[in-house]
């Protein structure tokens, strides 16, 4: 054991003379020099023995902050805020602008007894806030700062470019008019004015459009749920409308239900998942266009026509659908419109009633028993006496509507 012990000495020993030999020919590149290291040593802020004639914070932070633990306790508030001003410009111009907010908010904390020594740091704040895209607390500092001196020129331009940046265009006016007050010839603020008072009017005429815009689509819609409710269409939704003390027992409709004169809450709701962007409107001739969907159960296809006229009978389109071009899917070529048959299933019941081709879309829309749900018509078609066709109706009830 003891000769183990006396091996792993001298390797050490054997490592550390290596080491010596290379430290000795390979010289210290950061060492003072011989003849000068009192200079030298002298200049760092550590070891100064009295602090440079020139000193100023701003050029020597590293000292600034050595004398600021040493006597922090001995310093005023006003130097102490004083030297978080400086902190923070200085962080402010390394763009290190969270830093920077840090250290303005430090100064303030002091609550020092300089109110212009406030305003700057108020005001350096905000512009830090500015260029991380915080406007609402640039513009806050802003107002802080103006309360303290309302002549400060620097709080009135940051005022007036956080509202131009939060839009408010009236109070960004306000802003740059007191900032006039003060220097009538400060280009920022000209040019700010000039843009604050062309976007007001833009928004402004912006507004205008939109009221009269929104004027109108009331009256479109107005026009086309009193059009549903004259024919007689009965709509269905999936949710039933909040009712109003002062609704009449009369006003209400079924469960699940709602009447063409209930709809007006929101037109937009009526629209299926296929007729997505599409709804029922009225056309030039006061005529109702209807999205109308087909499906065909047997091969699990579907058409959707966006414009369906209410006068038009359901042949001329499914002549159009399978007339010399048929869809790819029907192998057997069998959808010919003389071989098909429609329908419609009623809302809340598996009873069916069977369409003639020849009838107009409103004939149906204003049977007893038909619901358009979403906003969209929707009818079933397949091949007449066809062995799906005869599957698929087995057990249900059909009634034929002519």
């Amino acid at each position: 054991m003891a000769s183990l012990g006396q091996q792993g000495g001298e390797d050490s020993d054997d490592g550390m003379d290596e080491f010596m030999d290379k430290f000795k020919t390979h010289k210290y590149k950061n060492a003072f020099n011989e003849s000068t290291w009192e200079e030298e040593f002298d200049k760092i802020p550590m070891f100064m023995k009295n602090a440079p004639e020139d000193f100023d914070p701003t050029t020597h932070p590293d000292l600034a902050c050595i004398q600021s633990i040493i006597h922090d306790d001995d310093r005023t508030p006003e130097d102490k805020a004083q030297s978080f001003k400086a902190e923070g410009n200085e962080y402010f111009k390394e763009k290190n602008y969270k830093r920077a907010i840090v250290s303005y908010s430090e100064g303030l904390k002091i609550n020092c007894n300089d109110p212009e020594l406030h305003v700057v740091l108020y005001t350096n704040r905000a512009a830090a806030h500015f260029h991380l895209g915080n406007m609402r607390s640039a513009l806050n500092d802003a107002v802080s700062a103006k309360k303290l001196k309302p002549t400060h020129l620097k709080a009135l331009v940051r005022g007036a470019q956080c509202c131009m940046q939060l839009r408010n265009y009236g109070d960004a006016l306000q802003w740059c008019d007191e900032g006039l007050s003060v220097d009538p010839t400060d280009k920022k603020l000209l040019e700010l004015r000039r843009n604050a008072d062309i976007q007001k009017r833009e928004a402004e005429r912006d507004a205008r459009k939109a009221k009269l815009k929104e004027k109108k689509e009331r009256g479109q819609t107005a026009a086309l749920l009193a059009a549903i409710k004259e024919r007689g269409v009965k709509l269905a939704t999936v949710q039933k409308p909040a009712r109003r003390a002062s609704d009449s027992e009369d006003e209400e409709g079924d469960e699940g239900q709602v009447t063409a004169g209930m709809v007006e809450l929101d037109l937009d709701r009526l629209m299926s998942k296929e007729a997505t962007g599409h709804r029922v409107f009225l056309d030039e001739n006061g005529a109702l266009q209807w999205p109308v969907l087909f499906l065909y159960p047997e091969h699990r296809q579907t058409d959707f026509i966006s414009a369906f006229c209410e006068t038009s009978n359901f042949l001329d389109h499914l002549a159009v659908m399978f007339g010399e071009e048929l869809p790819p899917w029907d192998t057997y070529r069998k959808y010919l419109p003389q071989n098909l048959q429609m329908f419609f299933e009623e809302a809340e019941s598996e009873q069916f009633h069977q369409v003639s081709m020849t009838t107009p879309l409103l004939k149906v829309l204003q049977h007893s028993r038909y619901m358009v749900k979403d906003g969209t018509p929707c009818f079933i078609v397949m091949v007449t006496g066809s062995p799906f066709s005869k599957q698929f109706l087995s057990g249900k009830k059909v009634y034929w509507l002519k």
